[in-house]
């Protein structure tokens, strides 16, 4: 198998290059101890992490040597001499991570949608209806009004066997119409689907004592770094960034479909078939039959995004949002928000020290977001995007808060995972060591606090514009959930008012034998064995 590129790869080759190295272990990291404190998931980035190693340090100017030797994505921000017993991976107490999410991800599916359906049918099934449209209130309204004053006037240009199509294409297909090649439009968004890959480089074992230099004047020291997703950085353009706003639905800025804030870019005219009569057979169109029907869908499409970008998440929304989080907080059984684990295996209970929203979202290029900072002791693959992917479908689907606790319990929950793009290692905490390291053996903390203003600066200009950038090119998170809304199998309706029933029982695992080999990647895609693969 061909090397892969790794963080601690392009480190070790830094250390060596400034000296920090001898050329006697410059062949191994494994000769040199290094450990690396925490792994995420592929293409999750990192303000914060630290590696542990043997470093020679007498040089004062050590770090502005290494981070010569570095891309501008990668810094060490400092290097603290540590005990000699010191492991970053054995020693780290808990980790914050924060997850950036489009607050148009928490809009209900659209009324049309297979899963705006059921939400509908199955709460009046179970009696429900009254409290089900409750729970949307504050969002009632807000896709007729946009049907009525943008979609409307599109569909009304059309030729009416055009607009018939395109209607049925909108919301009886299985996959997003606008996606742009197979590769957006197989699941929802690529970093959906994508698999947590472990790091080996260094590896989290011991090294051969046999393989050090002895004579090598090293010191244990940790190594405060960022790391950002191993991808290539975009060409950056610019960004603005727009205060706090103010989330009262009854204020203008809060933009409902209503408002005249909604500005289309979609004015592409929609081309005319050459052929002005309907098709006498829809499975046999024109080739300009064809071109015209994808036109308008795109241009449908693109208003209804344009829409979304527009929208402005009520107070009542985010609290809901904060009800959902909050439900994460303590010693929870994690078995459904990562992969291979089963309810009775002592390692799925992991706690949740805390999981916050933002006080309030910011606008970046005309899009609202939300910040979402999680601290936990430890995390499992693929499990705060699962944990985040359950809280937006709760309040995006008018589900009872509850309902998360219902997937702690033995029973099988298929959760999708949101993008990875959102997702950031914020920092490592050492808090059991700093106590021994100040008050005992004398030696500086491991933490991040006199690094704090150099570290947001890196991460706006390196981590947020890139995944807003990332968002504004891609549209994964719309990709995402208009996926889950047009998924025709039963695996999400728990999300409904008639509960985890409406995705168990005989006739659900009919489904789910039919549908085998095609299931959501969000949840069947997982085939890694090692759930401690990777953080988040």
């Amino acid at each position: 198998m061909p090397n892969h590129r790794t963080i601690e790869g392009d480190l070790f080759t830094a250390f060596v290059k400034a000296g920090a190295i001898s050329k006697a272990n410059a062949d191994d990291p494994k000769k040199s101890a290094l450990v690396r404190c925490a792994r995420t998931d592929k293409g999750v980035h990192a303000a914060g992490n630290v590696i542990s190693l043997k470093l020679i340090i007498e040089d004062p100017d050590i770090v502005e040597k290494i981070n010569s030797h570095l891309s501008p994505q990668i810094r060490v921000w400092g290097i603290e001499r540590t005990t000699g017993s010191f492991s970053a991976y054995q020693a780290v107490d808990s980790r914050w991570y924060e997850y950036l999410i489009p607050t148009y991800s928490l809009l209900p599916p659209h009324p049309n949608s297979y899963l705006g359906k059921k939400l509908v049918e199955l709460s009046e099934e179970v009696g429900d209806r009254e409290q089900y449209e409750s729970r949307q209130e504050e969002v009632a309204h807000w896709w007729n009004e946009v049907d009525e004053k943008y979609i409307k006037p599109a569909l009304e240009q059309l030729k009416p066997w055009v607009r018939e199509l395109v209607e049925k294409a909108l919301w009886e297909s299985e996959t997003d119409p606008e996606a742009p090649n197979e590769k957006t439009n197989e699941v929802a968004a690529e970093d959906a689907a994508d698999m947590a890959q472990p790091v080996r480089v260094g590896g989290d074992t011991a090294p051969d004592p046999m393989h050090t230099d002895a004579s090598e004047k090293t010191e244990e020291a940790a190594i405060i770094i960022n790391e950002p997703g191993m991808t290539k950085a975009p060409e950056p353009a610019p960004t603005t960034v727009t205060e706090p706003m103010d989330t009262d639905a009854t204020k203008p800025e809060s933009a409902t479909a209503g408002d005249d804030s909604v500005q289309t870019t979609n004015d592409t005219p929609i081309p005319s078939a050459e052929d002005d009569m309907p098709p006498t057979d829809p499975e046999k169109l024109s080739l300009s039959q064809k071109r015209a029907i994808e036109a308008a869908i795109k241009k449908i499409k693109g208003i209804y995004m344009d829409a979304k970008k527009a929208y402005r998440v009520p107070s009542k929304r985010v609290d809901r949002l904060r009800d959902a989080l909050n439900a994460y907080v303590g010693t929870k059984n994690y078995h459904n928000y990562t992969v291979n684990k089963k309810f009775k295996d002592p390692s799925a209970k992991r706690l949740i020290k805390s999981f916050k929203a933002a006080e309030a979202p910011i606008i970046i290029n005309g899009t609202e977001w939300i910040s979402l900072k999680v601290h936990g002791q430890s995390f499992m693959m693929h499990q705060i995007r699962k944990m985040v992917g359950m809280a937006a479908l709760i309040v995006r689907c008018g589900c009872p808060v509850e309902r998360i606790a219902e997937t702690f319990a033995e029973v099988d929950v298929a959760i999708p995972k949101v993008p990875g793009l959102g997702l950031l290692l914020e920092r490592p905490v050492f808090d059991s060591y700093n106590a021994k390291a100040a008050d005992k053996f004398q030696r500086e903390k491991v933490e991040f606090t006199k690094y704090e203003q150099a570290m947001e600066e890196f991460k706006q200009r390196e981590i947020y514009e890139r995944i807003f950038r990332e968002e504004e090119e891609s549209n994964q998170f719309n990709q995402f959930f208009a996926h889950i809304d047009g998924y025709k199998e039963p695996f999400f309706l728990y999300l409904s008012s008639k509960g985890i029933k409406a995705s168990t029982g005989p006739e659900v695992e009919k489904a789910r034998d039919k549908s085998r080999g095609t299931k959501p990647k969000e949840f069947n895609g997982d085939s890694e064995s090692d759930a401690e693969a990777g953080d988040g």
